[in-house]
């Protein structure tokens, strides 16, 4: 599963004080409360004798009165005291939210079984109803589901490992047989005991068709289309799949999915008419993974987005790069539409089927 870092390293200090490094975007930045400035540079207020976070929630102050420090220590030097309300004697908010949201990401990750929100909270020293707030924000998902996610990805490593079911289910944090085959579809997308053999018992249906950008494969079960995957050899695309569930049972499809392929290919020759699109789709994932799919088919057609924005949308600007794993682990190309998340700079990084094919379907959707 995907873990998410929390990076405070000198160097983005130093990129942090640079974007606010002119008196100009110093007092703009603590006229919209910007958390973005907090430990860039301080302000200190004459009339209070405090000094403060760029953030803090207090009424501005007259500019006359505003003197810009860039450490804590040259604003106490001066003769101002530490802000009561936004705690410069403290790390900035952003950065202790963090750093509790990250101490308990790794309790959930060591617990045997997922501990409950009051203990967490507790152990933050916060209300439950804050911490889950704050959580959220920061990982984007809830403790639950952080702690679910992380069940699911030790149910399938014991499961893929030769673990039998029972075995792996308390091993990953279940205390019962029932809660687990209750949660098992959604986080497994199949029976616990299928996907034990490698999708054995699991019926799908898959079909290669020639388009825009050569051969599309495309595979679903009785709950969908789980995957769409693009290339040149038609022998690579259906080993690739069979990889992907060696024992699973390849079956004649249904009448009804003649008519999802075919969505498929108008899909990958047409980006477009996504709005359009009747297709069920069998997603699985984590559920970190879940959420930031969500947030790809979010982004319009003919628009990009960078890792970092995506990460910003999601209330977790740090990050970026299990933003990029996500987009990596995606199974289903076009549908969820990871090829409109670039570089920084606009440009185009790795793409699962092919940078070219990246390319072109950008181009495709903005013209």
């Amino acid at each position: 599963m995907n873990t998410m870092t929390f990076d405070h390293s000198t160097a983005t200090q130093k990129a942090k004080k640079s974007q606010f490094s002119t008196h100009a975007a110093k007092l703009a930045a603590m006229r919209r409360h910007d958390p973005a400035a907090d430990g860039s540079f301080y302000c200190a207020i004459s009339t209070t004798g405090i000094f403060c976070y760029p953030s803090c929630p207090s009424r501005p102050a007259k500019l006359e009165n505003i003197t810009f420090y860039d450490t804590a220590d040259e604003a106490l030097g001066a003769g101002y005291r530490y802000c009561k309300r936004c705690r410069t004697d403290l790390p900035p908010r952003a950065e202790r939210e963090a750093a509790m949201v990250a101490d308990a990401c790794r309790t959930i990750e060591a617990a045997e079984e997922p501990p409950l929100l009051a203990e967490l909270a507790t152990a933050a020293g916060v209300s439950p109803h804050h911490f889950h707030r704050v959580f959220k924000r920061v990982a984007g998902v809830t403790p639950k589901a952080y702690a679910d996610a992380r069940r699911q990805g030790r149910m399938q490593d014991n499961l893929t490992s030769g673990s039998n079911v029972t075995e792996g289910l308390y091993a990953a944090g279940f205390n019962s047989s029932s809660r687990f085959y209750e949660a098992s579809d959604q986080m497994l997308g199949m029976s616990p005991t299928a996907y034990r053999k490698g999708g054995q018992g699991e019926a799908i249906w898959h079909a290669t068709e020639n388009c825009s950008l050569g051969l599309v494969l495309v595979a679903a079960t009785e709950r969908g289309v789980c995957s769409i995957m693009m290339g040149d050899d038609p022998d690579g695309l259906r080993a690739e799949l069979a990889e992907r569930f060696p024992n699973a049972h390849f079956s004649d499809p249904e009448p009804e999915f003649d008519d999802w392929v075919a969505q498929v290919v108008r899909l990958v020759d047409d980006p477009t008419g996504m709005d359009g699109l009747n297709l069920p789709l069998d997603i699985r994932g984590t559920a970190f993974q879940r959420r930031v799919w969500e947030e790809l088919r979010a982004i319009p057609a003919g628009e990009t987005a960078s890792y970092s924005e995506v990460a910003r949308r999601m209330g977790m600007p740090k990050a970026a790069r299990a933003i990029a794993g996500a987009c990596a682990s995606n199974k289903i190309a076009v549908a969820i539409p990871c090829h409109r998340v670039v570089r920084t700079d606009g440009s185009l990084s790795g793409y699962r089927w092919g940078v070219e094919r990246k390319r072109r379907l950008l181009e495709s959707e903005k013209a």
